[in-house]
């Protein structure tokens, strides 16, 4: 069975051979929540600034679009991780055609 090697060992891996984006995903997705807060509440302050209708409209629309940002934000990440463990799963699937068979019946 290969050894696991470390967050940097695959970082710096130029064959590619092991993933890291399942380990960063989640950091990913923190960073992009934290930013896009970041940006209502800057949309928010701008809002206000040019006048009580658009801090209003800022006010209201700003959540929804935001929430469905997080969520779309999220489905691409999973959608992301789910292609990279299939690819995973599949090279031990190949992996595991290409050892010698064993003695019968084992």
């Amino acid at each position: 069975m290969a050894r696991q090697r470390g967050f940097f060992e695959k970082l710096f891996d130029f064959s590619f051979s092991d993933f890291i984006a399942v380990q960063i995903a989640g950091v990913i997705y923190a960073v992009i929540v934290i930013l896009l807060a970041l940006g209502l509440l800057a949309a928010l302050i701008g809002g206000f600034a040019q006048g009580a209708g658009q801090g209003i409209a800022v006010l209201i629309f700003g959540p929804i679009i935001g929430f469905l940002y997080i969520v779309f934000a999220r489905i691409g990440l999973e959608a992301f991780i789910a292609a990279i463990r299939t690819a995973e799963n599949t090279r031990i699937i190949a992996e595991n055609f290409r050892r010698p068979p064993g003695p019968p019946g084992f």
